[in-house]
C-alpha cells in the first residue's frame, strides 16, 4: 500500500530553487534512507513531509489524500519529525514523556514511560531526571521516545545521529528498526553516517534538490 506519494514535488525561497520535480512513492513499512550533499535540499524534504514548510509546487498525497485537506494536529501525529538537536522541555524527563498523553487528553501512564525509557537501555528512576543532566544521548534517547510512546505511521528522522557515540547510535537504531519491524512504522531517515547508507534498505539520493538515485 502506498502510504505517503510525493508528486513533482518543488521548492522555492527568495528566488532560490530549494528542490525541483521530486516524485518518491512511498509504502507502509518502507525504511527509505536520504543522503546527499550537504545543502542539497534534504532537511526541506523531510519539513515538508512533516507539514513544516509549504512546497512551492507539486503534489503531497498521505494515505490517497492531499496533505492540506488533513487537520495539521491530527496529521503531525501520523506523520511524526525529529531532529539532530533533540528540544526537550519542562524540567525532568518525565516532563518529557507526560506530553503525548496530555495532546491527547489522556492519564499518564507511567509503566509505559518506564517500559520505553528500558527500550533504549535507560533506567525507569529517569523518570525523574532533570533533563539539564543527560548527556547528549540520553537527550536524543528521549526525545525519540517522545515521537514513539504513541507510534506514529510515519516518523522522519533528520540526521539524529550525528555527533552520537557508537553506543548511542545502536542504541537508537535498534529502537527504530524495532518500531519498523514490529509496529509498522514507515522510516524516512537523512543521514550522512556512511554505515547507515551502507545498510539502506532503499536508499535515495538528493543532489542540487534534484533526486538522483531511488533504489
Amino acid at each position: 500500500m502506498v502510504l505517503l506519494e510525493l508528486e513533482n514535488i518543488g521548492y522555492q525561497i527568495a528566488g532560490q530553487t530549494v528542490l525541483q520535480q521530486i516524485n518518491l512513492q512511498v509504502a507502509t513499512q518502507d525504511y527509505i534512507t536520504i543522503t546527499g550533499p550537504s545543502g542539497s535540499g534534504k532537511s526541506t524534504l523531510l519539513r515538508i513531509i512533516a507539514g513544516l514548510l509549504t512546497r512551492t509546487s507539486g503534489q503531497l498525497l498521505f494515505a490517497g489524500k492531499e496533505w492540506a485537506d488533513y487537520d495539521p494536529i491530527l496529521y503531525r501525529r501520523q506523520v511524526s519529525y525529529a531532529v539532530q538537536q533533540p528540544q526537550l522541555f519542562g524540567t525532568t524527563v518525565a516532563d518529557n514523556l507526560r506530553f503525548p498523553f496530555q495532546i491527547r487528553q489522556q492519564a499518564f501512564d507511567s509503566a509505559q514511560a518506564t517500559a520505553a525509557l528500558t527500550s533504549v537501555n535507560l533506567p525507569a528512576d529517569y523518570l525523574n531526571k532533570p533533563v539539564n543532566d543527560l548527556s547528549g544521548g540520553e537527550r536524543q534517547r528521549v526525545a525519540i521516545l517522545r515521537n514513539l510512546l504513541f507510534p506514529p505511521q510515519v516518523l522522519l528522522l533528520d540526521e539524529i545521529s550525528t555527533g552520537l557515540d557508537d553506543e548511542n547510535k545502536q542504541i537508537l537504531h535498534r529502537e527504530i528498526r524495532r518500531m519498523n519491524q514490529e509496529k509498522n512504522v514507515t522510516i524516512l531517515a537523512v543521514t550522512h553516517d556512511n554505515t547507515e547508507i551502507k545498510d539502506a534498505n532503499r536508499l535515495v539520493k538528493i543532489v542540487a534538490g534534484k533526486m538522483e538515485v531511488d533504489q
